[in-house]
């Protein structure tokens, strides 16, 4: 189909195309664990090394084949090849502004900080253990939630045994932390 017909560009937005992204707030840097930034320079070499060249290669045999305008593996090549480049800028400005921050620092320390994994206990009993991560790592399936996500903003800084109020929509919430732990150092 002509690209006058569909409501899509070469240049759209890079955040855009990834899905939600959450947005790295004003002043801050994009604080990630050494394992998160690890995870997305891996894929980033993945689609340049790998990923890229194999839809060049079936864009470039597709594109030998005579008329481009009915033929699906050289407009899906294209469309799929447009995503990469998107995905490759998208990852390359993120780990251009990643701060590394190392929780092992912390390793036998009883306060929150950025890294910390947290088991804390809400006011209904229920225990939640978290672990406090950069914005690119985020998986709430998984307990990883993101440093500016307010369960996060509300407990940051605060000790084992510590009670914090979280605000929520609901209102006031009370949780109380019972453990924080951080990786230990890595030996070289």
């Amino acid at each position: 189909m002509n690209k006058a017909f569909v409501k899509e560009t070469d240049d759209d937005d890079d955040d855009d195309a990834i899905g939600i992204v959450p947005a790295i707030p004003a002043g801050s840097k994009n604080y990630m664990t050494p394992a998160g930034y690890q995870r997305m320079k891996d894929e980033l070499l993945r689609l340049i090394d790998v990923d890229r060249p194999e839809v060049v290669r079936i864009v470039s045999w597709a594109a030998s084949n005579g008329d481009r305008s009915e033929n699906g593996d050289y407009i899906y090549g294209k469309r799929r090849l447009r995503e990469i480049d998107r995905r490759i800028r998208f990852l390359t400005k993120r780990l251009d502004l990643a701060e590394v921050v190392d929780p092992s620092v912390h390793f036998g320390n009883d306060q929150i900080f950025f890294g910390a994994t947290i088991r804390y206990q809400n006011q209904s009993g229920e225990e939640h253990v978290i672990t406090i991560v950069g914005i690119d790592e985020l998986d709430p399936l998984h307990g990883k939630i993101s440093w500016i996500s307010p369960v996060a903003r509300a407990i940051t800084k605060a000790r084992e045994g510590d009670t914090v109020f979280l605000k929520t929509p609901s209102g006031m919430e009370e949780l109380l932390i019972l453990s924080v732990e951080y990786p230990a150092p890595q030996r070289a």
